[in-house]
């Protein structure tokens, strides 16, 4: 009988003695995180300001949320919600990339003075919706924007955020509607909901993949964001940030080899702008740093040089 419980209990030593090696691994796993967390933290309570934020990488699913469901305003950030829109009707044969639009001088986009094509002519330039889309991304235009939200139509763009399941993004006025804003009519979302807006449309939920590649095409162009100030040279980022008196933000996909993440980053009640952006940036840096490091290091933490 002896012999027989020793040769139960066999597994059972053999198990206990791995047991406490894997919770260690876990143990530091767990204490990074916590060194995450605080980090975030600090920058959240520097900021003179609201800071809400979603982060998840796709790789792990492992996620780091601040405010993730309050409605925040968006600014440009919103246009990722026209570019998607887009990129359906084309898909759907509704519209064609290469349509051609001429730009008038009554479309310009009133007590907006950065974008390039309120610059311009009256009927003296024509170009494509793919060429307003690359204006809307890169340079933010407003007046592109507007002509596309008005090709495409609100309620469509609208439509097509609720079909996946997406209840506080809504595009509820044109670019620069001082108007609307001052009637409560802002361009809002949550980090929660703008991350599964891009999870989605990466996982080819929201379209197929040949308009889910021109998608983030468009996305990855070089453009001027906290992301990309933030994070080292030649980092893959594809992103739509934003800005406003008082707001600043950012959402898009950063492309680390292994850990590829979603970051979602908003601020709003802010005392000085640029205070807003130097918080977006902060947590772009931090969120790059840890999962740059993961995607280095051994399960031990260890990284072993590649020559």
């Amino acid at each position: 009988m002896s012999s027989r419980i020793a040769c139960l209990t066999l597994p059972l030593a053999a198990l206990a003695g791995i047991l406490p090696a894997a919770s260690a691994q876990q143990t530091l796993q767990a204490s990074l995180r916590a060194q995450m967390e605080v980090e975030l933290a600090r920058v959240a309570g520097r900021l003179d300001g609201v800071v809400g934020y979603a982060i998840k990488d796709l790789s792990s699913g492992e996620t780091f949320f601040r405010l993730p469901d309050a409605v925040f305003p968006q600014a440009s950030s919103i246009k990722l919600a026209v570019l998607l829109e887009l990129m359906r009707q084309a898909q759907e044969a509704k519209i064609s990339f290469d349509e051609k639009h001429t730009i008038r001088g009554s479309e310009r986009t009133v007590g907006d003075q950065e974008p390039i094509l309120n610059m311009l002519g009256d009927g003296t330039a024509t170009m494509t919706l793919r060429d307003l889309a690359v204006f809307m991304v890169v340079l933010s235009d407003n007046t592109a924007t507007n002509i596309l939200v008005d090709r495409l139509g609100m309620d469509n763009i609208n439509a097509g955020l609720t079909r996946l399941g997406l209840k506080e993004t809504k595009l509820r006025r044109r670019m620069i509607d001082l108007e609307a804003a001052r009637q409560g009519n802002e361009n809002v979302s949550t980090p929660r909901e703008m991350m599964i807006l891009l999870e989605k449309i990466r996982s080819g939920e929201a379209l197929g993949p040949a308009y889910t590649a021109e998608f983030f095409r468009i996305l990855r162009l070089p453009k001027d964001s906290p992301f990309r100030r933030a994070l080292p040279k030649g980092v893959i980022v594809a992103d739509k940030p934003g800005s406003l008196d008082a707001v600043s933000c950012d959402a898009g996909i950063v492309e680390i080899p292994g850990h590829p993440f979603i970051l979602c980053v908003m601020t709003t009640y802010l005392r000085h702008n640029g205070d807003g952006e130097r918080a977006v940036e902060e947590v772009a840096r931090l969120a790059y740093a840890y999962f740059d490091r993961l995607s280095r290091a051994s399960s031990y933490g260890r990284v072993i040089p590649e020559k």
